[in-house]
C-alpha cells in the first residue's frame, strides 16, 4: 500500500529541523534528536497499520557511499530510501576510480553531479562526512566515521530504549566492551547523556580512553568490572570488539575477555529483573555475550535491527524536508 505523508501528520518534527546534514549526535540538541525519535515512531506508527510504502522522497535519490564493510547501515540506509520511494544509488570503493587516483571528494562530487540529493557515507577516517559536508551541496548523513561517531545507530539504540521504557529520563545504560575503538560509544554518550540518562562505561582499563569521563551533557562513570554495576543497570550496551581498528593487544585472550566482561546467564540473574540487552552487532556469541542471552528474553537486539530502519527513514525524510525548505524559500540556507 502506498501512503503520502500529509502535512498535517501528528508528527511536526519538520516544522523545527533546520540541520542539512547529519553528522553525529555531538551537535545536536536533545529536542533535535526527539525530533528524529518522534518521526521514527510516526514511521512505526504507519507501518504497523499496513502502510509501508510511502512516497515522500519520490523524485529524491540517496547515495549510499561506503568506503569499509557493511551489512546492517548500508542495507538498512539502502531500504529505508525505497520505503519513501526514493532512488538509491550504491557505491563500491574497490570498483571505483578511486583504485585509479581520484580522491575521495572527487569521486563524490562526481557522483552527486548525476543528480544526488543525500549523500549517505562510511569511512575509516574520522572527520570524513565533516569534509564531504563541505564540499557538496547535497545533504551528508554520516554513516560511522572512523571511531569517531556512527549517529544513526545510537539513534536507534535510543529508540529501542525509548520503545521499551517510554523515557530515557533517569535511566543506567552501561556501555560494556571496547570503548576506545568505538564510535557506536560516542555517538550513544552523547545521545543518551542529553536525553537525561546516566552513562557507564565498562571494560578493561586498556580499552577506556582518557577523559572518558568528561564526555556527553553530564559526564560518564567509568568501571573496571561489569559485576559490580550489573544491580544498578536498566539498559547494557555490549560493544563488539573492534579488532579491525586495535594495532596491538589489549588484553590476554578472548577468553579472560569473556570471562569478566562478557554478559552471560548468570550475570543476567544477578542483573534487574526487567534489564534490556542491547548490541550492535556484528554479535561475537561466547566473547560479548552467550547464545543463552542474545536469544534470551531480556534482548532487543533484533528490535535494534527493526528500528534501524524506521530511523534512517526517519532521517533522510527530516533532512530532504529541510532542503524542500530550503529551496521554496521558507528557511535560508
Amino acid at each position: 500500500m502506498t501512503s503520502t505523508i500529509e502535512p498535517a501528520t501528528p508528527v511536526a518534527a519538520t516544522a523545527g529541523w533546520t540541520r542539512k546534514h547529519l553528522l553525529g549526535l555531538q551537535d545536536l540538541s536533545a529536542a533535535e534528536i526527539t525530533m528524529i525519535l518522534d518521526q521514527a515512531a510516526e514511521f512505526k506508527r504507519l507501518a504497523l497499520a499496513g502502510e509501508t510504502k510511502l512516497d515522500p522522497l519520490k523524485g529524491t535519490t540517496v547515495a549510499n557511499l561506503f568506503f569499509e564493510p557493511s551489512t546492517r547501515t548500508r542495507t538498512s540506509f539502502s531500504l529505508a530510501a525505497k520505503r519513501l520511494s526514493a532512488d538509491t544509488v550504491d557505491f563500491t570503493a574497490a570498483a571505483s576510480s578511486l583504485s585509479k587516483g581520484e580522491t575521495f571528494v572527487d569521486t563524490a562530487r562526481n557522483i552527486e553531479a548525476m543528480g544526488v540529493d543525500l549523500v549517505v557515507v562510511r569511512h575509516a577516517t574520522s572527520g570524513a562526512p565533516q569534509l564531504l559536508a563541505r564540499h557538496l551541496k547535497a545533504s551528508v548523513i554520516n554513516a560511522g566515521d572512523g571511531m569517531h561517531e556512527h549517529p544513526t545507530q545510537a539513534l536507534l539504540d535510543l529508540f529501542t530504549i525509548r520503545e521499551h521504557r517510554g523515557s530515557l529520563k533517569g535511566l543506567t545504560v552501561t556501555l560494556v566492551g571496547d570503548i576506545l575503538h568505538s564510535r557506536v560509544a560516542r555517538s550513544n554518550i552523547w545521545g543518551l547523556t542529553k536525553l537525561g540518562a546516566k552513562v557507564i562505561v565498562c571494560g578493561p582499563s586498556t580499552l577506556i580512553p582518557p577523559h572518558v569521563e568528561e564526555l556527553g551533557e553530564h559526564g560518564v562513570t567509568v568501571s573496571n568490572s561489569l559485576d559490580d554495576v550489573l544491580a544498578e543497570t536498566d539498559c547494557i550496551n555490549l560493544l563488539r570488539i573492534q579488532f579491525e581498528r586495535q594495532r596491538s593487544s589489549y588484553f590476554p585472550s578472548l577468553r579472560e575477555y569473556a570471562h569478566f566482561f562478557g554478559m552471560n546467564g548468570d550475570r543476567i540473574r544477578k542483573s534487574k529483573k526487567d534489564v534490556l540487552i542491547l548490541a550492535p552487532g556484528p554479535i561475537n556469541r561466547g566473547v560479548e555475550l552467550t547464545p543463552e542471552v542474545a536469544d534470551g528474553p531480556h534482548s532487543v537486539i533484533l528490535d535494534q535491527v527493526t528500528n534501524g530502519l524506521l530511523v534512517r527513514m526517519a532521517v533522510l525524510y527530516l533532512l530532504q524536508k529541510r532542503r524542500e525548505q530550503e529551496a521554496s524559500g521558507e528557511i535560508s540556507q
